[in-house]
């Protein structure tokens, strides 16, 4: 992660800042597009969304007590494979929205949906779609959902039904194997 000024904020705030009920809840946080974050089209650069989008995950982990039990439990949360969707430039200094939002489980996969968000009417200017997971580096396995749902005290409630595209990415991650 570049962003070590906005990874400071994120972290001093965190603490002030309301939990996060899992497994529904949805993180909600605000930001604006700086000079260092456009490429040479002036627009916000691709490799930058995939950055920005660490910060939503972090404090959806965090904000949901998922933080603190990780570092004791030497659990690991990890990104697997993902895929993004661009429907809207962001314009130098120009504001969004990012939320991240746990979009369902299968074992011990989590979809994770991130959608960037823009303007009055809160537009989708972005989404992705990631398969993470947490890893236990003392047992080396992934925890499965309900494990990491009862280690943070949340219910453990089956999925949501998988979007087309959720199902979609899994199967490509299964693919690629594969291959």
């Amino acid at each position: 992660m570049n962003l070590w000024f906005r990874l400071l904020l994120l972290l001093l705030s965190t603490p002030f800042k309301p939990k996060l009920a899992a497994p529904f809840a949805v993180s909600r946080l605000n930001f604006r597009v700086l000079p260092n974050d456009i490429d040479s089209n002036l627009h916000m650069t691709n490799g930058r969304y995939w950055t920005i989008f660490d910060l939503g995950r972090l404090d959806l982990v965090f904000r949901m007590g998922l933080g603190r039990v990780a570092w004791r439990s030497k659990w690991a949360p990890i990104v697997s494979g993902g895929t993004i969707q661009f429907r809207r430039e962001l314009k130098p200094f120009q504001r969004f929205v990012l939320e991240t939002r746990l979009a369902g489980w299968v074992g011990t996969r989590i979809i994770m949906e991130q959608r960037v968000l823009v303007g009055d009417e809160e537009k989708v200017a972005t989404r992705a779609l990631l398969i993470t997971g947490i890893y236990d580096r003392r047992h080396r396995r992934f925890v499965s959902t309900d494990q990491m749902m009862e280690a943070i005290g949340a219910p453990s409630v089956p999925s949501p039904e998988l979007s087309r595209a959720a199902q979609a990415l899994l199967a490509a991650e299964v693919a690629m194997k594969e291959d």
